[in-house]
């Protein structure tokens, strides 16, 4: 019997380039990135050579883009998103008015029609979550404030897509009558059914996520965990990924990635969440590399050659509107230079949604190959000079740092949340506690030393955090603490003890130096998940540094010698009388 072996040709051909380039690029001392992207070139139709098939190739860089959505869900919560829902949805919605009005008035310039030109310039309005998420997780970034909100800000933009990929069928419809008030009756209200029906089925489905599956999904992997077969619960968590990721697009015409985000999500509720997420690691790291290849089998180099000028006008749209865009809005919430700079790098590129929007556009007669051309092309660049956009961050954030007139005038230091208010009584803020970070660990932290009646002072970057605990009566002030500004708000000079309860190792040692420059003799107390920054800050602190598994080992082991039958442990080992905390901690 013959068989066909495209799938696997596709697939053994894709990871074997992908690998060859990546290590290439590597040596090169470029982002790997560039290497899965340019073995995606290398394979498409528009080079000679082997030529890979474009449908099937889509659909596994879909199931990476699943997988990927599916482990933010299960580390980003609902309560997260709420968190930052004040700059995140209102910034989100204005950056893509913003990068689509601009994109649209470029069109118009050269042109092409208003329906081409909206089409085009909210093609250019979203970025790529997949390259977003690679970005936070190798820098360290995707649990810290400054990754929620950009991550909040990009679930953001593609609900809005989700909505724009559903009207834009009855949309064309409207924009191609021909003018006759009975055809453009009939279109428009077309068009309003279709738009309160969409609204209708996320909702539903949302509500359907939230309410049933919060309580369903979790009982599920507790059952199939229960079986001790490592291989059912690996299939189980993939099988929830993609089945409900597939069920959202079929039944409710959501996005595979917001269908498997909101999966991740209810899943999070269940206490194995984070085994889930590790187990589908691999999964999602093998056929996150298959998307990004496929994004380079769309690239067409010959734009590059004939039409430079356009090219270089959109990636000015992409890189440099929606990036400026973005950080002129998080300054304007009042957010930190920092937290500014990270999120403009975040969104300075296009990705998933830009391609399903422009072949949409295409088929519709709404948008022209070549706009198609330009947009691929953008991305292709835009998603290789990412990487390298976020390293300047922090060059750009000394730059301006260095200009302090400038700083001044962007970090808005009129800012009440910024500073401590008047009525803070200097008792308060003398021996007290400065206290960084108020998330699962900070919090903890704080809630108990408040029931102890301590001196407390907070340092955070999340505004609406600093907002709920002034409400409580506790101190807090809004900004990040590695900027020795934000801990002379905190009294730090004043403090008897800083506690860092942010794993960020370099942020900590800012922290540190600032704080021992300001009051030599404050106690300070650091977290970390790692040996080699934890001896590193041991050595620069000189004060007590906690490792996660250790504590929670020293915890367990305690718990055990506690509740053991005193005379059965002496008899056998009466030389272990006591336990010492493990190697690691001071």
């Amino acid at each position: 019997m013959p068989h066909s072996f495209t799938l696997i040709t596709t697939i053994a051909v894709s990871f074997g380039l992908a690998l060859l380039m990546g290590v290439i690029a590597n040596r090169l001392k470029l982002p790997v990135l560039v290497g899965y992207l340019t073995a995606g070139v290398i394979m498409s139709a528009n080079t000679p050579g082997f030529v890979a098939d474009m449908e099937l190739s889509g659909q596994l860089a879909e199931i990476g883009v699943i997988l990927l959505m599916f482990g933010v869900g299960l580390h980003f919560s609902l309560k997260d998103l709420l968190a930052v829902r004040r700059i995140a949805l209102p910034g989100a919605l204005v950056q893509i008015s913003v990068a689509t009005a601009f994109g649209a008035a470029v069109a118009l310039s050269w042109g092409w029609n208003p329906a081409i030109s909206i089409v085009y310039g909210v093609s250019l309005s979203t970025a790529s979550t997949v390259v977003l998420l690679r970005a936070l997780e190798q820098r360290g970034l995707l649990k810290s404030v400054n990754g929620s909100i950009a991550v909040g800000w990009l679930i953001v933009e593609d609900v809005a897509m989700v909505l724009v990929l559903v009207l834009l069928p009855p949309l064309a419809d409207w924009l191609h009558s021909d003018g006759s008030g009975a055809t453009t009756d009939v279109s428009s209200l077309s068009l309003l059914i279709s738009v309160l029906f969409t609204f209708g089925k996320v909702a539903i489905f949302i509500a359907l996520m939230l309410v049933v599956g919060r309580r369903v999904f979790p009982r599920l992997l507790w059952y199939v965990a229960s079986t001790n077969s490592n291989e059912l619960f690996i299939l189980s968590v993939i099988a929830v990924a993609i089945g409900i990721a597939y069920g959202s697009a079929m039944l409710f015409g959501v996005s595979f990635a917001l269908g498997a985000f909101f999966a991740g999500m209810v899943m999070r509720e269940s206490d194995l969440s984070h085994r889930a997420a590790h187990e589908s690691l691999p999964l999602r790291d093998a056929f996150s590399v298959l998307f990004f290849v496929s994004v380079g089998m769309l690239f067409d180099p010959n734009v590059l050659i004939e039409q430079p000028l356009h090219l270089v006008a959109t990636l000015a749209i992409i890189i440099i509107v929606k990036s400026l865009a973005a950080f002129l809005l998080v300054l304007a919430f009042r957010y930190p230079l920092n937290t500014a700079l990270t999120v403009s790098a975040s969104l300075a590129q296009i990705g998933e949604f830009s391609f399903i929007l422009a072949g949409l556009g295409v088929s519709l007669g709404l948008l022209p190959v070549e706009a198609q051309s330009l947009i691929l092309a953008a991305a292709f660049i835009s998603i290789t000079l990412n990487p390298l956009i976020f390293k300047l961050v922090e060059p750009a954030q000394a730059w301006i740092r260095s200009r302090s007139g400038v700083a001044r005038i962007l970090e808005r230091s009129d800012d009440p949340l910024a500073e401590l208010p008047t009525t803070v009584t200097s008792s308060y803020v003398t021996n007290h506690v400065v206290l960084v970070g108020y998330g699962r660990v900070g919090g903890h932290i704080g809630e108990t030393l408040t029931k102890e009646g301590v001196p407390l002072v907070v340092a955070e970057q999340n505004r609406e955090t600093v907002e709920g605990l002034r409400k409580r009566g506790i101190h807090a002030v809004a900004g990040d603490a590695a900027e020795p500004a934000v801990l002379i708000q905190a009294h730090i000079a004043r403090a008897a003890m800083l506690v860092i309860a942010v794993p960020d190792t370099l942020r900590a040692r800012r922290m540190i130096e600032t704080a021992r420059i300001l009051n030599p003799s404050v106690g300070i107390i650091v977290r970390t998940h790692n040996e080699e920054e934890a001896a590193l800050l041991r050595k620069e602190s000189g004060g007590m540094v906690f490792l996660g598994e250790h504590e929670l080992a020293f915890s367990m082991v305690r718990h055990v010698l506690a509740n053991f039958p005193q005379t059965d442990r002496n008899a056998e080992h009466p030389a272990h009388e006591q336990i010492k905390r493990p190697q690691g901690s001071t």
